[in-house]
């Protein structure tokens, strides 16, 4: 892991360098990007086809696109009880905690003015389930059931086939999420199939779910004929400690998130020297071990570091400008420094909350913003399928009143229309009562 000090004078330059890195990496697959768009576009499953065929080595014919319902009862009806509780009693805690996320639509009413907002669904949206290399059930549960919860009409999940089929249990999570239609398609052309629609696959209003770069990519094109969660990249977790917690837990939690894959970003920060020497000499003997070592090591020598701070002051600053996905507090206090984080997708406070049970089920979503996207977005939740609708109402008192304020601001800015519009209605009205 790379190792920074604040207090030397190259700091600044060498973290800015760093973070410049982070958010780089969607340009070089952007051209690739732009034709797999056109050809579903103008294609359309046939492109689909082809293109699972190029990409997975998978067979596919058009009619084998959407996997049909009887499999997903199957799957579920076959899955392994313990796997099964697990996923039902993430499903009901990520319910649970959609159902607190939901907003009240409001109105007051006072001198003439009535004024409110109301939210309603979408009424389509897809879920984007990586896949191929690994399977992943829970996304299949952070990403179906906030848009149930919603309200959203349709929900379709695409993820891709892998050795030829979709794994059973992501049939199953999709049957205990509550989706409606699930489709063996995978990458770019997913998403493309999602925001164009096919001739089976149904176009939707918002895309949510993680993906490589050639999803992210495409999700950034796409944005406008659809809605889009975020740009999610590589996995993210900062550990700030004050030396007083347990190495080990925070060596775990590094390796724990550096094994998604070599593109990951894991640090410390902490102003404890001794503290962080520790931390390294655990995270070399875990990854000795490691089943999915090897992933692991290249991602922590590319992207790993340690930032020995002056004070947790200065560690709580650092924080909010790499503004990190996963962020936990390994500190004897960690409610009295929550208040202070302002840029983080997802908080876990103590050493004895990792970041694992935000992954899977505990309530909180694990599709969160990366690459410092935290500074100005959030976790994927019920909101992301909320359109919000203001109205105004107002009498003839009310009107007059606010003319006062209309008019002249309409004409400053040169839109006569604008204040005719306000003004002719009030003399309109004073010819009418006379």
């Amino acid at each position: 892991m790379r190792l920074f000090e604040t207090k030397d004078p190259t700091f600044r330059s060498r973290w800015e360098g760093m973070l410049q890195n982070r958010r780089r990496g969607l340009e070089e697959v952007e051209e690739v990007v732009r034709d797999i768009l056109r050809r579903v576009r103008e294609e359309g499953d046939r492109a689909l086809v082809e293109l699972t065929q190029c990409f997975d080595g998978v067979e596919l014919q058009p009619e084998d696109l959407e996997v049909p319902r009887g499999r997903w009862s199957e799957a579920l009806q076959a899955l392994d009880g313990g796997i099964l509780e697990a996923l039902k009693g993430a499903a009901r805690e990520i319910e649970a905690f959609c159902r607190r996320e939901l907003p009240r639509d409001w109105m007051d009413m006072g001198h003439g003015v009535v004024r409110g907002e109301v939210f309603k669904p979408v009424e389509r949206a897809g879920v984007y389930v990586p896949g191929g290399k690994a399977f992943y059930p829970s996304s299949v549960l952070m990403g179906v059931i906030p848009a149930k919860v919603a309200g959203v009409r349709e929900v379709t999940v695409v993820t891709p086939p892998g050795d030829g089929r979709v794994s059973s249990v992501v049939l199953a999570a999709a049957e205990v999420a509550g989706a409606d239609r699930l489709f063996q398609v995978g990458g770019a052309q997913a998403i493309a199939a999602l925001a164009y629609g096919t001739e089976r696959v149904p176009k939707v209003d918002v895309i949510v779910g993680p993906g490589n770069r050639y999803v992210t990519a495409a999700k950034k094109a796409l944005y406008g004929e659809v809605g889009i969660d975020m740009l999610a990249g590589p996995s993210e977790l900062l550990i700030l400690s004050d030396g007083s917690t347990s190495p080990r837990a925070a060596a775990l939690d590094l390796l724990s998130q550096a094994e998604h894959d070599e593109d990951a970003w894991v640090g410390l920060l902490t102003p404890d020297g001794d503290y962080a020497q520790r931390v390294r000499e655990e995270l070399e003997g875990l990854l000795r071990t490691a089943p999915r070592g090897e992933i692991a090591s290249k991602s922590i020598e590319a992207h790993g570091f340690v930032v020995l701070t002056r004070d947790l002051e200065e560690g709580i600053a650092l924080v909010d400008e790499f503004a990190p996905e996963h962020l936990e507090l390994h500190l004897r206090d960690p409610w009295g420094w929550f208040g202070r984080v302002g840029n983080a997708g997802g908080v876990f406070l103590g050493e004895e909350t990792p970041v694992t049970l935000g992954d899977y089920g505990t309530g909180p979503n694990h599709i969160l913003p990366t690459g410092g996207a935290a500074r100005f977005s959030s976790a994927v939740g019920v909101w992301t399928f909320l359109k919000r609708i203001q109205f105004l109402h107002t009498s003839g008192e009310a009107l007059a009143r606010a003319s006062r304020v209309a008019i002249p601001l309409a004409e400053v800015e040169g839109l006569f229309g604008h204040a005719d519009a306000v003004r002719r209605r009030l003399e309109d009205g004073e010819e009418g009562r006379g």
